[in-house]
């Protein structure tokens, strides 16, 4: 039986998601989440950052690096997944990366782009189609089946 392992975070991008691909050709995105926490101290409000890694997976990888950018509002729901290796001095290393499921961009209103032009169209088309496209899942190890990808972008 396993154990619940579950993830809900919102943050902002730290820098522009990276898109790799493994030997068999699947895509993975991986990127980094700042998350904020603010808390009342005796002299007033003070705020915490944590970062965390995220990876994504299939078309919920590409869709990731097609709509994310540094600094754009993300929710993610994944799980957790402890990577243990032997660094270079001999001692164990061991590092906490979230397995997004789901992820939900806010919407991007900067300067770069328009909120009502054709690339952001085309852009939440895209993502779209990525949701509701059904994986081909035959000669991945289980590793590398993400389930259910699905990208939206959320409205405020």
């Amino acid at each position: 039986m396993n154990n619940l392992n579950s993830i809900l975070i919102e943050g902002n991008l730290v820098r522009d998601p990276l898109l790799r691909s493994t030997p068999k050709g699947t895509p993975v995105c991986t990127f980094s989440l700042a998350s904020n926490r603010f808390y009342k101290q005796d002299t007033g409000f003070e705020k915490e950052v944590s970062f965390f890694e995220v990876e994504t997976w299939s078309k919920l990888a590409e869709s990731c690096h097609t709509l994310g950018h540094k600094g754009r509002g993300v929710r993610v729901v994944g799980r957790l997944k402890q990577e243990r290796w032997q660094g270079p001095d001999g001692k164990p290393r061991a590092k906490i990366v979230i397995i997004a499921e789901h992820v939900e961009f806010r919407p991007d209103f900067s300067d770069k782009k328009d909120s009502q032009s054709e690339e952001t169209k085309e852009d939440l088309a895209a993502a779209a189609l990525a949701a509701e496209e059904e994986l081909d899942t035959s000669g991945l190890v289980a590793s590398e089946i993400a389930e259910e990808p699905m990208v939206e972008t959320m409205v405020f």
